[in-house]
């Protein structure tokens, strides 16, 4: 079945937008609260291509708040491509950004060009399905946030600990499975200080989360084309 749910009312666009403004910079799925908020007020489900685009708000705060590390990765980028200095700090974390990201922008892809009709349907975004992966992601990052050793640094980030991290960042294509929840249970597990970890979280999602709103940005503005783009604008 096609997901093809009714045009976002100004309304409907404000609650979004707040709730994904509340629950994006914690960790919990605010691709889940963004499905469940709606079903608990009687609203039809914003769908797939609303729930991305709507996240581009949270990346602009993002990239605000981190301009100056963004810069800096930026130059080490550049200086590792003139001058070959990939051993550098900001060269070595910008790489990392990039292997981290790889895992959920194919997974991403996957799902829009092979099984988006079906995923938009999916039992996987029934709310009793969130309520359990919400609840089993919070269990783990409990255990992780007991047990993890806390040693490693952002400084000291490599291609590997990207991809790892990566790998559980793709798990958020999954409703009820918290982006920055997941990254950071990995990186708690293995074995990274909590701040550097919620840092690294963040600036990784950066990538992600900008490709998938930009891909459904078009889908999402087609969606409201009864309301016009306006609702969809005050959500982000």
């Amino acid at each position: 079945m096609i997901d093809t749910p009714a045009p976002l009312s100004l309304l409907e666009a404000l609650v979004l937008g707040i709730v994904q403004g509340l629950t994006e910079f914690l960790p919990i799925s605010s691709t889940a609260h963004l499905r469940v908020v709606p079903a608990l007020l009687g609203w039809d489900d914003p769908g797939v291509s609303v729930t991305a685009a709507i996240q581009l708000g949270s990346v602009a705060a993002v990239v605000a708040y981190f301009r100056r590390d963004l810069t800096q990765v930026l130059k080490g980028i550049g200086r590792a491509v003139r001058h070959g200095q990939w051993r550098e700090p900001d060269a070595r974390l910008g790489g990392a950004m990039v292997i981290g990201t790889l895992p959920i922008l194919l997974l991403g892809l996957g799902i829009k060009f092979f099984w988006h009709e079906g995923y938009a349907s999916s039992p996987l975004r029934s709310v009793p399905s969130i309520a359990i992966v919400s609840i089993v992601m919070a269990l783990l990052l409990a255990v992780a946030e007991c047990i993890g050793p806390r040693l490693k640094q952002l400084k000291g980030v490599t291609g590997r600990d990207g991809f790892v991290v990566g790998l559980a960042q793709a798990l958020a294509v999954i409703p009820g499975v918290s982006r920055s929840g997941s990254t950071l249970t990995a990186s708690l597990f293995d074995g990274w200080k909590r701040a550097d970890a919620a840092r690294f979280s963040f600036l990784l999602g950066i990538p992600a989360i900008s490709i998938a709103g930009l891909v459904e940005l078009k889908s999402a503005l087609s969606t409201s084309a009864g309301a016009g783009p306006l609702p969809l604008f005050v959500g982000i």
